[in-house]
């Protein structure tokens, strides 16, 4: 296996999972909401942090102890806060729709995807563990294997916004839209009690 296709595939096992950033980019992908700059933010937000784990920094991030916990607590008062948002959100039949949705400006869309990747102290781990796989690949072969879990992310982004559109059909009612807010709801909730205990 080439390094470039072994990054792509630990890429793609790590990206995709239900997460807070995914299931946030999936929400915007339903409403048709800043799609484009939300998943462009999230593919350039890897590019940076798949380069500084590959370039070393991984190592210091895994020596600084200190730095996780506050990341760590702070993406737990975020989550919560973004978790109770949508549960309260779901108690409101009539504030989404399959068309529209809420109305969010573009920044305050940015904001949020920064929050979810920036303040999630898993995607430190993650800088740490790439860090250490491409260097399994030598000094010539790390950046290769970067190119793969580069792609991995822009192309699992891009399907994940722009292919989000598929589900509209399945979530034309204002109840498929409760539903899906509790599950997000629930979600960043459960990825909150998990990050407080630890």
């Amino acid at each position: 296996m080439t390094a470039a296709s072994a990054g792509l595939l630990t890429g793609l096992s790590v990206i995709v999972a239900v997460g807070a950033q995914n299931a946030y980019v999936l929400r915007q992908g339903l409403l048709r909401s800043h799609v484009g700059v939300v998943v462009l933010f999230c593919a350039l937000s890897d590019l940076v942090l798949i380069s500084l784990g590959v370039g070393g920094v991984g190592a210091v991030v895994d020596r600084a102890g200190w730095l996780l916990e506050v990341v760590r607590w702070g993406g737990v008062v975020f989550l919560v806060t973004y978790g109770v948002m949508c549960l309260r959100r779901a108690t409101r039949r009539t504030s989404l729709t399959a068309a529209g949705g809420e109305e969010v400006t573009r920044g305050g869309a940015l904001g949020r995807a920064a929050a979810l990747t920036w303040l999630n102290p898993h995607l430190y781990v993650d800088i740490a563990i790439y860090g250490v796989l491409a260097n399994s690949y030598g000094p010539d072969g790390r950046w290769t294997f970067a190119v793969g879990l580069i792609a991995a992310s822009m192309a699992w982004f891009a399907a994940l916004g722009y292919g989000a559109r598929l589900l509209s059909p399945v979530l034309a009612t204002p109840r498929a839209w409760q539903v899906l807010d509790v599950v997000i709801g629930l979600t960043m909730l459960a990825i909150a009690t998990k990050l407080a205990l630890g």
